[in-house]
């Protein structure tokens, strides 16, 4: 499996904890933003990232027989539970599947989004000090361009977490787990989604045990700890 991606991506890091969660052997790609069209286009006739490029073999001969593309976290996710039914991602049991499934959506189409701009409005204005570099910079130029990031939005996009974050600390805490009584599809895309704000102070002092689970699902799923989580990050503190 090869996956196309941007390092920075929390959609692309959902993909990423899926993958080490079914043990699955796969290469990444990370593509330039802006640049990254021209691979994806022809390829997928779409532009955005993660893809996921699932290589099947001939047993027979050993050589790649065909290749499976696969667009969007979400599609990701359910493609992954298909060829690879344990552990699964997506409950069984029809209730906790039909929950999941609306966690994750509400999560990638609302949390993550909202996150993506409080985290690229913090980068730009007191949160510089963590990368100045040229290029980490342009990068963040571009996002806020793309997404239409500024103060105004940003704010409405911290209400909207403001709202979210206290239920998914105290369900995380209550029960271990968002749907059921194992990791599933939301849970995954909650630890993604939400790993750019454990470099904001502001979200990553009054949550410390949401923070803890999202370090303990990217262990489970055996994907390095993301930035602001792990113990070299914990010590400048």
């Amino acid at each position: 499996m090869h996956l196309l991606q941007f390092s920075t991506s929390h959609y692309c890091r959902k993909a990423r904890l899926a993958l080490g969660y079914k043990g699955c052997s796969y290469t990444i790609e990370n593509l330039t933003p802006g640049l990254h069209v021209f691979k994806l286009k022809p390829l997928t006739q779409c532009t955005t990232v993660p893809v996921l490029i699932d290589e099947v073999k001939d047993e027979r001969t050993d050589r790649d027989r065909a290749s499976t593309v696969i667009t969007d976290s979400s599609r990701i996710l359910a493609y992954l539970d298909r060829r690879y039914p344990a552990p699964k991602l997506i409950p069984e049991h029809r209730d906790q599947r039909d929950r999941a499934l609306q966690l994750e959506d509400w999560l990638d189409e609302s949390i993550g989004t909202a996150t993506r701009f409080v985290y690229y409005q913090y980068r730009a204005t007191e949160g510089k000090a963590i990368n100045p570099s040229w290029m980490s910079m342009a990068v963040i130029a571009i996002v806020r361009q793309q997404y239409g990031i500024n103060a105004t939005t940003a704010k409405l996009a911290a209400a909207r977490l403001d709202l979210a974050l206290p239920w998914l600390d105290r369900t995380w805490q209550d029960h271990g787990f968002l749907v059921g009584d194992a990791l599933s599809v939301a849970d995954i895309a909650a630890a993604a989604l939400l790993s750019p704000l454990a470099l904001l102070p502001t979200y990553r002092e009054p949550y410390p045990a949401l923070f803890d689970r999202i370090a303990a699902i990217h262990t489970i799923c055996n994907e390095p700890l993301p930035p602001g989580l792990s113990p070299s990050d914990q010590s400048k503190r």
